[in-house]
C-alpha cells in the first residue's frame, strides 16, 4: 500500500504540503492516525510523575497536536481554495471526530487538574512574559470551554461541538454552490452596452469557457458581477444580476436559513451552559471591546455620523441619475450604475482609466518592493514546491540584508469553480515550536481578481489592488512573527486587533511613491500620469458615507444574530430587517445578507464583524505616523514590525500598540481620514 503522503515527510523545502500527492482519500485516515498520536501524547502527558510545570504541562499540551493540527489546515485550505463534492463530503465526516477529540481534551478533568496547578502557582514560577500569556490562555480556554462544569453540562457541550462542526462548511458549501448555480448568458451584444473592453473580452471568454461560443457570460464572481453592476447600461439585467447576488442560498436548493437558525441557537445554548449571557458576551470577553455594550456604543457613533453623510449623498445621486435621464426611483442596483458616472463627472475619471497600468505581475512585484522598502524582505519566486492548481505560485521569502530565510509565501489569485469567493490569507503551518524546533511559517494569500484574457494579461482593478495589500499585510504579520509558541504567531491575535496589519497597508496603495513602484501602462509601459493620482485622491472619500453606513449595518446584523434570543427568531429575513432598519438606505428588495454572510456564519468574525471598523481607527492612527514621519521611513517601519508585527498574540493588544504608538489610538482619526471630521489642529 501506497504510504500516505500527509503521514510522511514533506520532500519539499521546509516541509510544505505535497499538494500533488495528496488526495481526497488521503485525509480521514490521516486525521484518524494523528488524533491517535495526539491522544498517546495527552496520555504521557498526564502519568508524568513530575510535578506539574509549565514546561510538563503547558508547552507538552501545545505540541500534543501538532500533525493533527497541520493535516486539518491543509483540508480546510484546500476545501475553500480547491473545494470538490468529495473534499465536502469529508467535512461533514471529519468535524464531528476532530470536534470529540477538541472536548475530550478541554473536558478532561485530570488534564485541567494539571494545568490548574500550574496557573495557580504562576506568580511563583518566574515565567517570562509570553509563557506568561500561554499560560493564562490555555487555562481561559478550558474554562471557556466547559472545564468547570458538571458532568451533564459538559455532556451537553460536546453534543454543541458535534452539531456546530458540520454547519459552518455546510453554511460555506451552500452560499459557493448557490453563486456558482447563477449564470447570465447574453447573446445580444447590446445587452453588455457600456461594459468595459476588459469587461467584455472576459464574459467572452468566460462564455467560451462554459460551452456557449460566440456570446457573453456574467456570473456572480466579483470580477464579473462587479463590473457589469458598474457599468451595463441595461438595467433591467443589471436588476436580475443584483436579485440573484442578493438571494444567494435563500429560497432555492441552497437555502441556509436553516442553517442559521441552528447555529445561532447553539451558539447561544454554548454560552449560556458556560454563564454568559449570550454569545456575544461570549465572544467579547477574550476581545480588545471586551462587551457587547462597547461595541453598540462603538458602532451608534459611526451610525451617527455616517447615516446623515449617506443619506445626502444617495439624495444627490439621485438627483443625478434624473439629470442622466432615469425618470424612476434609484434601486440599489443602479447605485453603483450611477455612481461611477456621477464619480467621472466629479473628478473626471473612471475606475476603469486605472486597470491599464495594473498589470497584476507588476503590481505584485512593487508590492513585494514595497514590503523590501518598509521590513527589508526578498522575494523569490521557487518551482520546488507542490501545488493545488496550475494558477498558483510560490515565493520564498528572506530578510533582505542578512539572507535569513523569513518564510514561505503561495498566492493564488483567480476565480474557478470550487473556490469560495472573496479573498483570504491563510497558514499551512504558523511560526514557532514545531517537532522540538522553532520553524519558518508557510502561508497562503488566495483572492478571486480578474483573469488574464486571450492577449491580454490579467489587470487589475484599483479595488483588486487594495486587497492585493490588504491580504499581503496578514501575510507579512504571519511571515514577521518571532515568538516562541506557534499558538500566538502573526495573526493569532484578539479578533478586534487583527485587521491593523492588513487594513493600514490599503493606505499606502492610494500614495504616488508607491503607485509609482509598479503602476505603469502594460503597453506602453508609461508611468501612471501624477493627476490621475491626484483625482484618486481627490475622490477617495467618494461615497464614505454610504460604504461606512453598510459595514455598520453588517456590524448592527451580527451583533443582533448573537444578543437576541434564538427561541424568537422564525423568520431569517425578518429579523435581518428589525436589525438593520437604522442603518439602511432602501428597504431590502431581494434576498437578506444573513444567508450568504459566511464571515459570521462559516469564519472567525461571529459577534466580531465590527472589528473591520475597530482596526480602521487602529489603522488610521498608524498610518497618521508615517505620513508624519515618512512612507518609508525605517525607524517607525522597524517599531511597527517590533512592537506589533513580529508579537503575534504574546501579550495584549493594546499593550503592543502603546507600546508602538506611544499612547492608545485616537478615536477619530478615522473620521478624519474620511473627511468626516475637521483635520487634527496643529
Amino acid at each position: 500500500m501506497t504510504q500516505n503522503p500527509l503521514l510522511t515527510n514533506s520532500t519539499r523545502p521546509h516541509q510544505a504540503p505535497m499538494f500533488d500527492q495528496i488526495d481526497s482519500e488521503h485525509y480521514m485516515p490521516a486525521i484518524k492516525a494523528a488524533i491517535k498520536e495526539a491522544r498517546a501524547n495527552v496520555e504521557v502527558l498526564k502519568s508524568n510523575n513530575d510535578t506539574p510545570d509549565f514546561e510538563n504541562v503547558i508547552v507538552a499540551l501545545e505540541t500534543c497536536s501538532e500533525r493533527l493540527g497541520v493535516i486539518t489546515s491543509i483540508f480546510y485550505n484546500q476545501l475553500s481554495a480547491a473545494g470538490t463534492d468529495a473534499l465536502e463530503t469529508l467535512a461533514e465526516e471529519i468535524g464531528p471526530i476532530t470536534a470529540e477529540f477538541s472536548s475530550d481534551i478541554a473536558l478532561d478533568p485530570e488534564l485541567f487538574a494539571r494545568v490548574k496547578t500550574v496557573f495557580d502557582k504562576k506568580d511563583d514560577l518566574n515565567l517570562n512574559v509570553e509563557q506568561m500569556t500561554l499560560l493564562d490562555d490555555t487555562y481561559k480556554s478550558f474554562v471557556r470551554s466547559g472545564a468547570l462544569l458538571g458532568e451533564d453540562k459538559k455532556s451537553r457541550l460536546r453534543e454543541i461541538s458535534q452539531e456546530t462542526s458540520t454547519l459552518g462548511p455546510s453554511f460555506m458549501n451552500n452560499a459557493k454552490k448557490s453563486a456558482e448555480a447563477f449564470e447570465l448568458i447574453i447573446d445580444d451584444e447590446n445587452d453588455i452596452a457600456g461594459l468595459p473592453k476588459n469587461a467584455v473580452a472576459s464574459a467572452k471568454q468566460t462564455a467560451s469557457e462554459n460551452n456557449h461560443e460566440g456570446k457573453w457570460m456574467i456570473t456572480l464572481d466579483y470580477p464579473s458581477f462587479g463590473p457589469f453592476m458598474t457599468y451595463a447600461d441595461n438595467r433591467e439585467l443589471r436588476e436580475k444580476v443584483w436579485r440573484a447576488f442578493t438571494n444567494r442560498a435563500y429560497q432555492d436548493d441552497f437555502d441556509n436559513t436553516g442553517n442559521i437558525l441552528k447555529i445561532v441557537a447553539l451558539r447561544d445554548e454554548k454560552a449560556k451552559l458556560l454563564g454568559y449571557k449570550n454569545h456575544a458576551d461570549y465572544v467579547l470577553e477574550r476581545r480588545m471591546a471586551k462587551s457587547p455594550k462597547t461595541v453598540m456604543s462603538f458602532l451608534e457613533k459611526l451610525r451617527q455620523t455616517y447615516k446623515p453623510a449617506a443619506e445626502q449623498e444617495l439624495k444627490d445621486l439621485q438627483a443625478f441619475a434624473a439629470e442622466s435621464g432615469l425618470k424612476e426611483e434609484l434601486k440599489p442596483w443602479d447605485v453603483g450604475y450611477y455612481s461611477e458616472k456621477l464619480k467621472k463627472k466629479l473628478f473626471d475619471y473612471s475606475s476603469e482609466d486605472f486597470r491599464p497600468y495594473l498589470q497584476l505581475d507588476k503590481v505584485l512585484d512593487g508590492v513585494f518592493l514595497h514590503f523590501s522598502k518598509l521590513f527589508d524582505l526578498d522575494f523569490r519566486v521557487s518551482n520546488d514546491y507542490a501545488l493545488w492548481h496550475e494558477d498558483v505560485k510560490v515565493y520564498e521569502v528572506y530578510e533582505k540584508s542578512s539572507d535569513k530565510f523569513v518564510g514561505v509565501l503561495y498566492a493564488d489569485f483567480h476565480p474557478r469553480t470550487g473556490k469560495k469567493d472573496g479573498a483570504w490569507k491563510t497558514s499551512y503551518r504558523d511560526q514557532g515550536l514545531f517537532q522540538g524546533a522553532m520553524e519558518q511559517p508557510i502561508v497562503a494569500i488566495v483572492c478571486n481578481f480578474t483573469k488574464p484574457t486571450g492577449d491580454s494579461p490579467a489587470l487589475l482593478s484599483f479595488g483588486e489592488v487594495t486587497t492585493l495589500f490588504h491580504e499581503m499585510g496578514h501575510a507579512i504579520h504571519a511571515l514577521l512573527s518571532d515568538v516562541t509558541y506557534s499558538s500566538h504567531a502573526g495573526t493569532s491575535v484578539l479578533w478586534d486587533f487583527v485587521e491593523l496589519p492588513s487594513q493600514v497597508q490599503e493606505n499606502w496603495a492610494y500614495k504616488k511613491e508607491t503607485l509609482d513602484l509598479f503602476a505603469v501602462h502594460h503597453e506602453t509601459g508609461e508611468k501612471i500620469p501624477a493627476d490621475l493620482i491626484e483625482k484618486l485622491n481627490k475622490a477617495k472619500n467618494f461615497m464614505v458615507g454610504m460604504a461606512g453606513l453598510r459595514q455598520v449595518s453588517l456590524g448592527l446584523l451580527d451583533m443582533a444574530w448573537h444578543t437576541a434570543d434564538p427561541a424568537g427568531i422564525k423568520d431569517v429575513a425578518k429579523f435581518e430587517d428589525d436589525a438593520v432598519k437604522s442603518a439602511v438606505l432602501f428597504k431590502r428588495l431581494g434576498g437578506p445578507s444573513s444567508t450568504s454572510f459566511s464571515h459570521i456564519f462559516a469564519g472567525g468574525y461571529a459577534a466580531g464583524y465590527y472589528s473591520y471598523k475597530w482596526a480602521e481607527v487602529l489603522d488610521a492612527d498608524t498610518f497618521e505616523l508615517f505620513e508624519e514621519k515618512g512612507l518609508y521611513d525605517l525607524a517607525t517601519a522597524k517599531k511597527y514590525k517590533d512592537e506589533v508585527l513580529s508579537r503575534g498574540g504574546s501579550e495584549p493588544p493594546e499593550v503592543l500598540y502603546k507600546r508602538f504608538r506611544g499612547r492608545d489610538a485616537d478615536p477619530e482619526s478615522l473620521l478624519r481620514r474620511e473627511g468626516l471630521l475637521k483635520t487634527k489642529a496643529a
